[in-house]
């Protein structure tokens, strides 16, 4: 039976087959109509058309069989079943599709093997056989169909180079268009689930709510029947171990940009870069150990020194180690954006009188501020949305606190703690996941707006 991938190479080897015939073509007419001049387009977008046309067809048919086959091939196999196991609840019937696809893919141990299922699911593969042999031999007719029709009207007056622009712009349309889509199913799907939220807990409850405790009893006599469900001290945590990281991250990484492009010799930002670049590349369980084994210790016994009481699991601890590894996210990018300042402008301040220190503070940083302010979003937006280090670090209490000595909790090590395990969505310690996942959608959102105003301002002014 032939494989997505096989059928995949061999439409990629028609694909150039076919580039080369297009564009052989093209160059048939230059010798005969007074050379390249003649044709309208290079003799390279005639092979790209025919090529395309060749692809996109097939890869149509290619697309609605991954997308529909299974369901096919699923409802004509049921077909095969007695009748009284088609006329089923949708529950039971839906665990009896289940058990046939488990059999399909073999998961299933011998002895609970159903003969009637297994016969089948027997007629299952058959006709996935029949389907690929089909699928194959209807996609590479459409290819060839396809890019013969457009190997013959190829000719010196024919606007490939427009077709092929058009085929590109419609694919990036296409592209950006599956991005906004997937963007907006995944606010419905987190919006839907917090409606249901929010139906069990008011919405004044959760958003001003001053006690986190998401526990729910399993009996209405248990202790703990009804949960409390305020977010504030969650979000208190968030804000808290992100202010500290970006106080870190901040200064440190917009310095290093400055340096590295205005002070620092080819020679150390050679080195220098790459190296503080690595800070991205470490997994953040490192991070995270690191600050369990090392950075709360250190503080815990600081802070006892000098007669503090600090948890051993500390917002500081996470915040600091935090800030580290955002770092790279702020001295990258700034640099990037400041040593893509025209040095017109530089040159205009010096020739005015202005000494370096004053041209990085009054010309480049003011002209590059919409990058940096980009630079600092995404290093706050990786902030706000790591766990890892918090969970080892800052722990699992949901502390309202401003003392940065004592252990919090972040919105997404709830989402995390809320969603392990096998859970049923039908109670408010599950859904309350989606609601934090909302409001976190809503400050990032928030965080974006307040930038692209920012960007905007400034850019308005400089350009």
């Amino acid at each position: 039976m032939m494989s997505s991938p096989f059928l995949l190479i061999i439409l990629s080897g028609l694909a150039c087959f076919a580039y080369i015939q297009g564009k052989r073509r093209a160059f048939s007419f230059t010798g005969t109509a007074g050379g390249s001049s003649a044709l309208h387009s290079r003799p390279g977008y005639y092979g790209m058309l025919t090529a395309a046309w060749c692809v996109l067809p097939a890869l149509l048919v290619f697309g609605f069989w991954m997308a529909f086959s299974d369901t096919i091939l699923t409802g004509l196999a049921l077909k095969t079943l007695p009748a009284s196991m088609q006329d089923l609840s949708p529950a039971h019937l839906n665990l009896l599709v289940n058990d046939l696809r488990n059999l399909v893919s073999g998961h299933v141990a011998a002895r609970d093997i159903d003969p009637v299922l297994q016969q089948a699911a027997d007629q299952f593969k058959g006709m996935e056989r029949i389907g690929r042999i089909a699928l194959a031999l209807l996609m590479f007719s459409v290819a060839i169909f396809s890019a013969s029709l457009v190997y013959k009207r190829i000719n010196p007056e024919m606007r490939a180079r427009n077709h092929v622009e058009r085929i590109i712009q419609s694919g990036l349309i296409i592209c950006s268009t599956i991005a906004i889509l997937t963007t907006i199913g995944i606010v419905l799907s987190v919006l839907f689930e917090s409606i249901r939220f929010f139906q069990h807990v008011p919405v004044t409850d959760f958003l001003f709510g001053m006690k986190w405790s998401p526990q729910m009893a399993l009996r209405p006599d248990q202790a703990g029947s009804s949960g409390s469900f305020g977010a504030i001290p969650v979000l208190a945590g968030t804000f808290m171990i992100s202010g500290i990281a970006l106080s870190i991250a901040v200064p440190i990484g917009l310095m290093s940009a400055i340096y590295l492009s205005e002070y620092a010799s080819s020679k150390v930002r050679a080195w220098a870069k790459p190296i503080m670049e690595i800070l991205a590349g470490i997994p953040t369980v490192v991070y995270g150990f690191f600050a369990a084994l090392v950075v709360a210790p250190f503080i815990r016994d600081s802070g006892e020194a000098v007669g503090l009481n600090v948890s051993s699991e500390s917002a500081l601890a996470a915040g600091l180690v935090m800030g580290i590894m955002i770092i790279p996210f702020v001295s990258s990018l700034s640099d990037d954006v400041i040593n893509a300042v025209p040095q017109s402008m530089r040159d205009g301040s010096y020739g005015l009188g202005a000494t370096k220190s004053e041209t990085i503070l009054n010309v480049i940083l003011p002209a590059a501020l919409p990058g940096i302010v980009g630079s600092i979003l995404l290093a706050a937006s990786r902030a706000i949305g790591e766990t890892m280090i918090v969970v080892m670090a800052a722990g699992l209490s949901a502390n309202l606190t401003a003392n940065p000595l004592q252990a919090v909790t972040t919105v997404t090590v709830q989402i995390v703690t809320l969603l392990v395990g096998d859970q049923e969505f039908d109670s408010p310690k599950t859904l309350v996941a989606f609601a934090l996942g909302l409001l976190l959608f809503g400050i990032t959102l928030t965080l974006n707006v307040v930038a692209l105003y920012i960007v905007r301002k400034y850019r308005e002014e400089y350009e």
